[in-house]
Order: structure tokens, then sequence, then C-alpha cells
């Protein structure tokens, strides 16, 4: 007869996270758990079986004989309950929670904006949004979707592209009335060039001169900022000039807060945004759902 106070499977996905990711407290992370309750589960999952699954002895998990089989099973059964789940479910509208990462120029300027229709359209969808700048790991941050702009790394993620956005050189009309604006790449070594603290502006802002020649000017100014929304901020108080993309500024440019700078000289580079996630398997109906209506709505023209 099936012990109604034990839940086997949610028992089986914490053993099998357990050996995926090598240990306890990588486990525990990805589920949301303290380390001692990963612990006190698994214990509890042996004393029942009665067997060890898993030795602690050693500063690496290992599995027993018993843990083994238990672990190959506990795979097979997981994958059937995933597709009973998929195939009840099928037809069915979008519902569940759904995470979502996002830098903060897109999310502020354009996944905000956009939740409301979305969840009107899809109403038993709950949505948990983190925006951050920091490139994160969706597995170990649990996240179903995550916006990424400029280029993407090589990994297992499934990219599906919202757009490309062309990259400018920006101050304030207020900076510029005090300081001038260049009319060359190397008028910039008398200006504040305003830069971001993350790896990929190391290379520098791309100029073309007049012969079709690209060089690149490093920026160093007075401050540096890990988010364009704060970037955008610095620029719009006067403070100095930095490198943005339209999608971000465009409306700044067209109400006159923000002036286009050294523009004959932009090489039209551009970045390029996607939405990311994990594949491999049966795509939620939620996550689905907001890959289309973001690719529906979103426009970066």
């Amino acid at each position: 007869m099936v012990r109604v106070d034990v839940n086997r499977f949610g028992e089986m996905e914490v053993f099998v996270r357990v050996v995926d990711l090598g240990g306890f407290s990588a486990a525990a992370r990805a589920l949301r758990m303290t380390p001692s309750a990963v612990s006190k589960l698994i214990a509890r999952l042996e004393a029942r079986l009665g067997a060890r699954l898993v030795n602690r002895s050693t500063r690496k998990l290992q599995l027993t004989p018993e843990g083994t089989a238990f672990y190959d099973r506990s795979l097979s059964i997981l994958a059937d309950l995933e597709e009973a789940e998929r195939d009840a479910a099928a037809g069915a509208a979008p519902r569940g929670h759904l995470r979502v990462n996002t830098n903060v120029p897109f999310g502020m300027h354009y996944l905000i904006p956009l939740l409301p229709g979305f969840l009107a359209r899809h109403p038993e969808v709950t949505v948990d949004v983190t925006l951050t700048d920091k490139v994160i790991d969706l597995l170990e941050d649990r996240a179903d979707i995550a916006i990424r702009v400029g280029p993407l790394r090589s990994s297992q993620l499934v990219a599906r592209k919202l757009g490309e956005s062309r990259m400018v050189l920006v101050a304030a009309p207020s900076y510029l009335e005090k300081h001038g604006a260049p009319r060359r790449p190397d008028d910039l070594t008398q200006h504040n060039l305003l830069g971001f603290g993350f790896a990929r502006q190391s290379n520098g802002w791309p100029f073309k001169d007049t012969h079709g020649h690209v060089t690149a000017v490093v920026p160093t100014g007075n401050a540096m900022v890990s988010d364009g929304e704060s970037m955008r901020l610095l620029v719009l108080s006067g403070l100095g000039i930095s490198r943005l993309s339209m999608f971000h500024i465009g409306p700044d440019i067209a109400a006159g807060r923000l002036v286009p700078v050294l523009e004959s000289h932009n090489p039209g580079d551009t970045e390029s945004i996607h939405a990311v996630y994990v594949g491999g398997g049966h795509l939620p109906a939620r996550v689905r759902a907001f890959l289309d209506y973001l690719v529906e709505t979103v426009d970066l023209a």
C-alpha cells in the first residue's frame, strides 16, 4: 500500500540533483534549500530504503552500488513522470511560475512594460523578473529564460533572436555646451569618457577614419558603472560621453536629451539581443508562450 506521507518523487528529484551536481551544497543552491535540509532528506531516504546510497567519507561524493542502481532507476521513473505530465497537459493553457533574467536596460525599457499584456493574455502564469547586467548560469539560478545583449558565448543554450541595435556615442547638451563637441576621434583625449566595469568593454570604442579603417579608443573617464541604465543616467546628468545602444537611448535622442557625437566616424556596429533558454527536452508551455510573445511584441527599430 502506498504511503501518502512520503513524497517519493520529491526524494528522487533531490537525490538525482545531488548526484548530477556532485554534492549536497551545489544541489541545495540549485533547489533553493539549505545543505542541512538536503543532507537530512538523503539520510531519511537511506533509512527508509535500508541501504547506503552515497559515501560521505571522501571530499568527492561517491555512489555505492545501491546508490548507482537507485540513481539509474530514478532517472527512468522521473522521465516517465515528466512524459505523463506532458501528455496530460498537451493543449492546455500556459500556467505556472516563469523566471526571467534580463539586463537592466532591456528590462526597464522593454520587458517590464510588456509584462501586463503577457499576463493579461496568460492569466494562469506568474512571472518573477530579475534585472542584472551580470551573465548568469540559467541552471544554477533556476531561470527559464535570460535576455542576452551582445555576442553569445558558445554553450548548450538555445537562442531566439529578438533583434539588433546600433551603437551610438552620445552626450548631454549640457556637457557639450561646457566642453565642446569633439570633431574627430583624437579629440576624445580631451573629454571625460565613461565606460563600463565589465570585460566586454576592454576592447574600447571603435571608430572609422576617412579611409574606412577602424581604430579603437579606450574610455578613461572618472566613473565606471556595471549596468547600462546607470550609464544612461550619468550621461543624461552631463558628466561625460559614453557609447550605448539605440534601443536604450533612442527616445532620449528623439527628445533632445542626448546628442549623437562623431556619427561620421561611427562604424555602424550593432549589438544583437537574444532570448536564451536551456534546450534538450520538452519546452514548458509557459516558456514557449513567453518566447513567442517577446518575438511578437519587441520592436528594436
